[in-house]
């Protein structure tokens, strides 16, 4: 049998090479010589236009039977919608039965709250609420529309104009949620084709603009200078194509994720030496850094108009809701006709808008509140100076007290678990609420996972002993194995 087929195939290579050798193969027509590799080649392009040619589907020439149909569907077993639901999954955090303030009450318990980023403590305030309710009496409660259509309020524009006015910038546009802000606005300047070089631990609101834009998006190391002018230099150095297409740099000003506060000098100097526009998320500083807490380039001297698009939530210092982005009127009114968070969402409540501008013109007429602020973050970085087995990764100056393990697990899900049950128990032992790092699957943030204690200048000094007090213990409880 393999005899056979060696003879059949040394048959069919010979006839090939006679082919070959035919005097058709060595024919000139039209003046092109047609040799063996020709006839091949031309062949091949034959059969692929016939292959394009073809239909990638053929119907079957009789239709199925129902009860073929029926198997079919019993055999079919979709993806599912999520992944696995954990008994992680299935926990319930705790409910606050009362506004969110320095105490608040969980399951009918008083206790201290450094849970909340309430950082003037501003929740309760009478002068906010008498804003409200004005608001709700005068307007109702929502304005039932998007503000490109029939949803602007006057309010609305005067709360943009105090904040522009606060700030020191021509102009400034509201959003009615907080996080969607920062996720709007990145996809409304940046496009598919454009680079943008962001640091590795922004919070999952500016890694969702980031996936919205379909931008290149390059990372660089967690606050350090030295790798993001590396990253720059690398996109730059020889690259004329990098010098025609639009470049950004995104950072936090105050890390949600670390309690880290950026260095806005160098970011603005490396701006300038690589030719990029900045893009600052300011949610947690804003009201919170700089003589008057109008954020970071207060805190560090840099002139406002040299940062290009700012952008903050108003759930946190002015403790209201929503968002804003401020920058030039070109920004702005860019973002009027292109923001998918402004031109398609229901515009912001308009009792929110008067607590937004009541808020700024409270912590204009009152610096105290950034004075005590200030001294509740020294009072306890002092308190939680030697926490057993944990340790403060965050800045002096940042209201979010970070702690993290000094002897991490290795294991993101295990340090987690265990940071759970120190606020837990907390909580449970001590009425201590605090909150450890909450991500979802879809966070892709690198940093290590920690405890976050939000201080506010509503909390007195007898809170700051609570919790300090709670914390030593927990602590001490619950990492005996990793001291």
């Amino acid at each position: 049998m393999a005899t056979a087929v060696m003879n059949m195939t040394t048959a069919a290579l010979d006839w090939v090479s006679i082919a070959f050798d035919a005097p058709l193969a060595r024919a000139v027509v039209f003046g092109v010589h047609i040799d063996g590799h020709l006839v091949v080649e031309v062949l091949l392009i034959a059969v692929i236009l016939f292959q394009l040619t073809r239909k990638s589907y053929k119907p079957p020439k009789k239709p199925l039977t129902d009860k073929e149909i029926d198997d079919l569907c019993e055999e079919w077993i979709p993806e599912p919608l999520h992944p696995p639901i954990t008994e992680e999954m299935k926990a319930e955090p705790p409910t606050l039965e009362s506004a969110a303030g320095p105490h608040t009450v969980i399951d009918g318990k008083e206790v201290v709250n450094f849970a909340s980023a309430n950082y003037l403590g501003l929740i309760g305030d009478d002068k906010i609420i008498d804003s409200c309710v004005a608001s709700l009496e005068k307007y109702g409660v929502g304005s039932c529309g998007p503000r490109g259509f029939y949803g602007t309020i006057d309010v609305h524009l005067d709360c943009e104009r105090r904040i522009a006015e606060f700030m020191g910038t021509p102009d400034s546009i509201l959003y009615s949620y907080g996080i969607s802000t920062i996720f709007s606005v990145i996809p409304a300047f940046c496009k598919k084709g454009d680079i943008i070089v962001a640091d590795e631990g922004v919070h999952w609101g500016v890694q969702n603009g980031l996936y919205l834009s379909r931008s290149t998006v390059v990372y660089f190391k967690h606050n350090d200078m030295a790798s993001l002018e590396s990253t720059l230099e690398k996109l730059t150095h020889g690259n004329k194509q990098a010098e025609k297409i639009r470049r950004y740099i995104v950072v936090e000003a105050l890390y949600q994720n670390s309690g880290q506060i950026t260095p806005l000098n160098e970011i603005v100097r490396l701006k300038e030496k690589y030719r990029f526009r900045v893009i600052l998320e300011e949610s947690h500083s804003f009201g919170v850094l700089g003589n008057t807490g109008r954020g970071l380039a207060e805190h560090y001297g840099v002139p406002i108009e040299k940062i290009d698009i700012i952008t903050a939530s108003m759930g946190n210092a002015l403790a209201t809701d929503g968002g804003f982005c401020t920058g030039s009127a070109r920004v702005v009114d860019h973002q009027r006709l292109s923001s998918s968070g402004y031109v398609f969402s229901a515009s912001l409540p308009p009792y929110l808008a008067s607590a937004a501008i009541a808020a700024v013109d409270h912590l204009e007429d009152n610096p105290s509140f950034l004075t005590t602020l200030r001294s509740n973050i020294s009072l306890l970085r002092e308190g939680l100076s030697n926490l057993p087995g944990l340790t403060i990764a965050s800045d002096p100056l940042s209201p979010i007290v970070f702690l993290k393990l000094k002897k991490p697990t290795g294991s993101s899900k295990n340090d987690l678990e265990l940071l759970n049950k120190i606020t837990e128990r907390a909580l449970k032992e001590d009425s201590v609420f605090i909150v450890s790092t909450k991500r979802s699957v879809l966070d892709k943030c690198r940093l290590p996972v920690g405890i976050r204690v939000f201080v506010s200048a509503g909390h007195t000094a007898s809170d700051i002993k609570k919790v300090s007090d709670s914390l030593q213990r927990v602590a001490a409880l619950v990492l005996a194995e990793h001291i």
